[in-house]
Order: structure tokens, then C-alpha cells, then sequence
């Protein structure tokens, strides 16, 4: 099998302690790296050990870390919402409730202009570092919306989640029990075959805790594992819910108390904060400090959506991360990285070390610290997925 080696990398991201400098970013100096053509890594280790390879690529002395685990993205959906954050930026607050423009405009969409949307974004964030995507439906909210939105999606993605309860639709606004038994039931039965995730957005506005529970019992039951939308605007039960039922992540975790903090350090739920969606609404922004000091494990995702934070970059969310949420530098990549696989339950992505899957992302810069250092500079200079550049 052809192989290729990577020399000359100047400061190597592995997310594996038992390399290099014992840290959890298992980081390398003058090192180099081994992809084979089936897409995995082989060997990692100090450029004057490299065995040979079939393959030769000079990376000058720039930084390479794994490439961007995105846990949570929107991306199939139709219409713009910028005059609602112009709203926003004079005064106006967040609410779920503006979800319900972008159903309009997704319902009336064809399934080309969907699947164009969901390609240029997919591409976007490839451009910028991103190798693993997790696409959401919720835009649709109908059996044949929500299930046409995974099959896209899961045409271009191996992480789709269903998210028919995102928020009760207006046809459904007299009947909320009503819209619960069509997600849990009809709703559910059309989207499984395409989703391996279901989701709930449990909240003020939108689901409460017996409702969203009884979603994401009905998803487990069909196969699908659970992850929650949770603590957003305000405290309320969906953190509890999400370490209740095992699920995966519980996403946002803006407004925690000390028990939603334990449960979460106290189980293998990751905490996924998204710190683009608390710049685009003028919100407080997550306390990760606090997280990570319990224990609990932090992911850094994107939440690219056209409501509440329409950014596709990760390195803008380290960036964010680092200087709004109390991260380190070194802490925000393992977040964006390792964090996001483990909020995917993936052990092939987020790492550089033989076995895992060959994402990587080379930068313009000698360490990953310039992604907070020189925040808004486009700094991905290469991007290699499953061993190869992108086309």
C-alpha cells in the first residue's frame, strides 16, 4: 500500500500523552508523520526516526494537529436571518422562536437547493481546518422535511442527527402533546434509517423536561443515541436529562449550577460549548474554567446555524474560547479536536497516532497557539482527509 510521509513538521498536535511532551496534546518537535492510501495514520514520531515511505511531503517547519471534530452544525436549511441579528445587535434578545422563519424557507426549498447550501458549507468548513461534521436536521418539521433533510445529509456526512424537535412548529402550536407523539412516533419511523443520533432542544420556548425526555426515550428505543440541546437560555432540567439518559453531549451549557456541573463531571456526557452562538446573541458566555476544574469533559463545536451564530470556523471558536471562556490555548485545541470525537463517542478522529483516521490539518504558523494568537487570520494552510487533500 502506498505510504506517505510528512517531514519536517515543526511542532506536531498527536492528542495522545504517551507521546512527545507527556501532555494531554501528546505534542512533537521536528517530527514527521506516516499516512497510508486506505486513509490511516501508521507512524508518528521525531522526523530523524521516519521510516522510509513510497511518498515524500515537506512541511517547513509549520505546526500539523488533527483536524477539526465540528459535534454540532445546522447545515441543512434555507433563507437568510441576518436582519434578525441586526435585530440583535440593537438590543433586540435571542429566542427560539426564529427557528420558525428558516422552517418556512426550508419547506419550501427543493432538495437541490438544499443539498447546494449544505455542500458550499461542508466545503467552508473544510477550507478551515474541519474534517468530522455532526449535520443536524430541524429545519423541516414535518415526516417528509426532517427525513429528506438526513437523507442529504447523510449523502455527504457519517454523523446526521435527527432533531425533529427542535421546536413545536406553528401548526402545532395549540397542540404541543400532539407534535411530540409525531416526533416520537410517524416522525421518528421516517428519519431513523438516515440519523445515528436524536436530539432535543430542551428549553424554555421549545421542549420541557417530560417532553424531552419522552423524544429522546422514543430515539433510544429505535437505536439512536441521545444528545440534548441544553441550558441555553436560561437554567433548566437539560443537563440533568442528558447525564440522566446517558446521552453523548449535552450542547451549550451556558447557565449551570454546581449540580449540573457534578453530574457532568460525574459521567461520560460531554459538556459541548459553543462560544460562536454567545458572540452572535450578546449572551454570557459558557464558564469551561469551571468544567474542566470539576473534571468533566469540554468539546468546542461550531453551532453553524442561520439564527443564532452563522460562523463555520473553528479556529474562530478557539479563539473565543481562549479569551472569553477561561481555556488555555492548549485546552481549546484538545476541545476542538479530542473533545469533539469524544462528544461523537469517535475514537478514529481527533488524534494522530497509528490507527486513527489521516485528517490533519497543516498551518501557516509554527504552533497551534497563533489559532488564538492571531485571531480572524486564515492560517490553514493544507487540510488532508482519510490520507488525502481534498480535490
Amino acid at each position: 500500500m502506498v505510504t506517505t510521509l510528512l517531514d519536517r513538521i515543526g511542532s506536531l498536535v498527536t492528542n495522545d500523552p504517551s507521546y512527545g511532551d507527556g501532555s494531554p496534546l501528546g505534542r512533537l518537535t521536528d517530527a514527521a508523520l506516516v499516512v497510508d492510501a486506505g486513509g490511516s495514520v501508521v507512524w508518528a514520531g521525531e522526523s530523524r526516526n521516519a521510516p522510509a515511505a513510497d511518498a515524500y511531503v515537506d512541511v517547513s517547519g509549520r505546526c500539523v494537529i488533527p483536524g477539526f471534530v465540528d459535534s454540532h452544525a445546522h447545515l441543512v436549511f434555507a433563507g437568510d436571518r441576518s436582519a434578525e441579528f441586526a435585530a440583535r445587535m440593537s438590543g433586540q434578545p435571542y429566542e427560539a422562536g426564529g427557528i420558525r422563519t428558516t422552517v418556512r424557507h426550508t419547506r419550501a426549498a427543493t432538495d437541490e437547493a438544499l443539498e447546494a447550501n449544505l455542500v458550499r458549507l461542508l466545503a467552508e468548513m473544510r477550507r478551515q481546518g474541519t474534517t468530522t461534521v455532526e449535520v443536524k436536521s430541524g429545519y423541516g418539521l414535518t415526516a417528509r422535511d426532517e427525513s429528506r433533510a438526513l437523507a442529504l445529509a447523510a449523502r455527504h456526512c457519517d454523523e446526521t442527527t435527527y432533531l425533529g424537535a427542535h421546536i413545536v412548529p406553528a401548526e402545532y402550536e395549540d397542540d404541543p402533546a400532539g407534535y411530540v407523539d409525531l416526533v416520537s412516533g410517524p416522525m421518528l419511523e421516517a428519519c431513523r434509517t438516515y440519523a445515528r443520533w436524536i436530539d432535543v432542544f430542551c428549553e424554555t420556548g421549545a421542549f420541557d423536561r417530560d417532553a424531552s425526555r419522552a423524544v429522546l426515550d422514543a430515539g433510544v428505543r429505535s437505536g439512536l443515541g441521545a444528545r440534548v440541546h441544553a441550558n441555553q437560555l436560561g437554567h433548566g432540567p437539560g443537563v440533568q436529562l442528558a447525564c440522566e439518559a446517558g446521552a453523548a453531549s449535552a450542547d451549550h451549557c451556558t447557565f449551570l449550577d454546581d449540580a449540573d456541573v457534578a453530574a457532568l463531571a460525574g459521567s461520560q456526557t460531554v459538556a459541548t460549548l459553543l462560544p460562536g452562538v454567545e458572540f452572535s446573541t450578546r449572551s454570557p458566555y459558557p464558564d469551561a474554567r469551571r468544567l474542566l476544574a470539576a473534571g468533566a469533559t469540554v468539546a468546542l463545536a461550531s453551532d453553524c446555524n442561520p439564527g443564532s451564530c452563522f460562523t463555520s470556523s473553528m479556529p474562530f471558536c478557539i479563539a473565543l474560547a481562549v479569551r472569553e471562556m477561561g481555556m488555555t490555548p492548549d485546552e481549546a485545541l484538545w476541545s476542538a479536536t479530542a473533545g469533539g470525537a469524544a462528544a461523537l463517542r469517535r475514537t478514529d478522529v481527533g488524534r494522530l497516532t497509528p490507527g486513527a483516521r489521516a485528517d490533519l490539518v497543516v498551518l501557516d504558523a509554527p504552533s497551534h497557539v497563533h489559532l488564538a494568537y492571531r485571531p480572524g487570520v486564515p492560517l490553514v494552510a493544507d487540510v488532508w482527509k482519510s490520507g488525502h487533500r481534498p480535490s
